[in-house]
């Protein structure tokens, strides 16, 4: 059994390239689309982008069980068995004949990544707490960032290569080297005595304990809606660049370019958040997504086609940089009071946010028109929602440094 504790440098690559699990699943899948609708749903190819949604349906489900499974078993077992049902489902679905059978491989394989995610983020608050959390999750997003500018492009690669099935053999690759970098290098950080038996009343009485602070609420609203966002911006993004643009051959390297650019915001946060603090920053973060996502809805028809696309490459880069702004923040806040149950509450936050955004993100995708018009509207709404949540998350912490 491991009993050396890996450097901070180490430990924060591990537990980035384990969350980025997530966004490899995702991002290496966006160049496939349009060409996997055509092949499994030539009547209605756009339904391809449910593969999105399927996949955070899944991991929303799957986040709901593998922080109490970590509190219960330890973080080591619950990951290896996640990122084993990853791997199976991936290679499931990349046999798959038909939209329906791909979709419900897709939603067994975000069960499977709720276990990089979840029990990552626990290991996290296991060794680190607070402002010096957020600064930790804040590199982790960092790297976490870089996946989305590499990941389009291999992602077409291997299409030129393989055809698009064989996207789900580099997924079951990356979850296997993932899984052994954590085997043959990080200990178990649950520490002995701080096991939680899996059992329906302690998980109750956990929920109950988490449901009764109201930060935990408000930062899991705001999660729920700024991934929304996030997740919305994923399901309609090759459309637009394909069907609104014409420019779905180059998709994969813009999407990096936008990546590369929003990759900075992980180290500003690092930078700027002992000295602001975590509510300011997203507080400030969502009132420019606002401000920006609408002024892009009201001009972008009055625009020249080129000034078109620049603007919407502009409103993509807000969102990904505002989810490296916020996300990190937010899960900080949430877990903050609540480390002596660390695997269950990052379970029931990330669980509740996901399976809520996915509810989001679905529509939003569906409601592509062959112009990015609903898509901005739809985050101009959500950011505002965000942004009033903050303003309350602001309030209820001035009251308790009177009290």
């Amino acid at each position: 059994m491991l009993t050396s504790r890996i450097s901070q440098t180490e430990f924060v690559a591990l537990m980035a390239m384990l969350m980025a699990t997530i966004a490899f699943s995702i991002d290496a899948m966006l160049p496939a689309l349009t060409t996997m609708g055509t092949a499994l749903s030539p009547v209605a190819p756009d339904r391809a982008a449910l593969v999105v949604t399927a996949f955070v349906g899944g991991m929303g489900l799957g986040t709901l069980f593998t922080g109490p499974l970590s509190d219960a078993h330890g973080r080591r077992p619950v990951m290896f068995w996640s990122c084993g049902l990853f791997a199976l489902a991936a290679a499931i679905a990349g046999m798959a004949q038909s939209l329906e059978a791909l979709l419900i491989a897709r939603f067994v394989q975000g069960v499977g990544a709720a276990g990089p995610r979840v029990v990552a983020m626990a290991m996290i608050r296991d060794r680190y707490k607070g402002r010096e959390m957020a600064r930790l999750v804040s590199f982790v997003m960092v790297v976490f960032s870089l996946v989305p500018v590499l990941a389009p492009t291999l992602g077409a690669g291997i299409i030129a290569l393989t055809g698009w099935r064989g996207i789900f053999a580099a997924f079951v690759l990356f979850a296997a080297l993932a899984a052994l970098w954590l085997y043959l290098r990080q200990p178990e950080t649950l520490q002995p005595g701080s096991e939680r038996p899996f059992r329906p009343r302690l998980i109750w009485e956990g929920l109950r304990e988490m449901w009764a602070i109201p930060m935990v609420r408000l930062s899991v609203l705001t999660q729920t809606l700024a991934f929304g966002m996030l997740f919305g911006m994923l399901s309609s993004v090759q459309l637009v660049f394909d069907q609104t643009f014409g420019r779905g051959d180059t998709f994969h390297l813009w999407f990096g370019f936008v990546a590369l650019i929003s990759a900075s915001s992980g180290f500003l946060n690092a930078a700027v958040v002992r000295r602001f603090g975590m509510r300011a920053i997203i507080m400030v973060m969502f009132a420019v997504s606002a401000s920006l996502s609408l002024c892009f809805a009201l001009i972008w028809p009055t625009l020249p086609p080129s000034w078109q696309f620049a603007s919407f490459v502009g409103l993509q880069v807000v969102i990904f940089f505002q989810a490296g702004m916020t996300l990190g923040n937010l899960n900080a806040l949430g877990l903050e009071p609540l480390g002596h149950i660390a695997g269950l509450a990052a379970s029931v936050i990330s669980g509740l946010s996901t399976i809520g955004a996915a509810m989001i993100a679905a529509p939003l995708g569906l409601a592509f028109d062959g112009t990015p018009l609903p898509l901005a509207w739809g985050l101009c709404v959500l950011a505002l929602l965000c942004f009033a949540l903050t303003l309350r998350m602001r309030r209820l912490e001035r009251v308790a440094r009177h009290v």
